[in-house]
């Protein structure tokens, strides 16, 4: 099979970066959730080799991210973990976990299910920066977000863009605290939070 390939990710990838340098500089090992095509992982750990860049997708889309990874022949990059927030989760911790562009495909129960047991994933004070588009106090940012949320409804009612303010509520349930609201290009957003408890 040919590898997966995204024009987004090769678009984004570097205002991502920028914050990524910044916020897991003190980090050791990374989980991206929801590793699509497995191209951002290979130019964020090409670009951090400090970094352990573990990669964890749906069974269906690990064989493209490891034709990615054996291209790249990156030594910071292990074979990726399936990951299904419906299914049993990895037993492994990170201080850092990155996720881009998924929460609007998750259902929303499936994203209630994502920040309720994020925690069991984190190392305490960890980082999680999530990247995509999200509407605030209800309201759209922009009309190609509209147009966006309007094609993943149609393709499957239970997408969508999601509310800041609710995607919020979740984190802080969960012990995260919100760091920083960047905007970024192509009316997305680049979130960072940080986990704060004692043990």
């Amino acid at each position: 099979m040919d590898k997966p390939h995204s024009p987004a990710c090769e678009r984004n990838r570097e205002p991502i970066l920028a914050i990524l340098r910044k916020r897991f500089a003190a980090c050791h090992r990374i989980l991206e959730i929801g590793s699509g095509t497995g191209q951002h992982a290979i130019h964020f750990a090409a670009a951090m080799p400090y970094l352990t860049w573990q990669t964890a997708d749906r069974a269906d889309n690990l064989p493209g991210i490891r034709l990615w990874l054996a291209e790249a022949k990156l030594p910071n990059t292990p074979q990726p973990l399936t990951f299904d927030v419906n299914d049993a989760w990895p037993e492994i911790q990170f201080d850092g976990v990155f996720s881009a562009n998924t929460l609007h495909i998750m259902h929303w129960p499936e994203v209630e299910k994502l920040f309720a047991a994020l925690p069991t994933l984190l190392m305490p004070n960890a980082t999680v920066v999530i990247y995509g588009p999200f509407n605030y106090q209800g309201k759209y940012t922009s009309t190609s977000n509209a147009a966006f949320d309007a094609s993943l409804m149609a393709r499957d009612p239970g997408m969508g863009i999601r509310d800041f303010e609710a995607v919020f509520e979740l984190a802080a349930a969960a012990g995260l605290v919100l760091l920083e609201d960047h905007a970024m290009p192509a009316n997305n957003r680049c979130l960072v939070w940080q986990l704060k408890r004692l043990d």
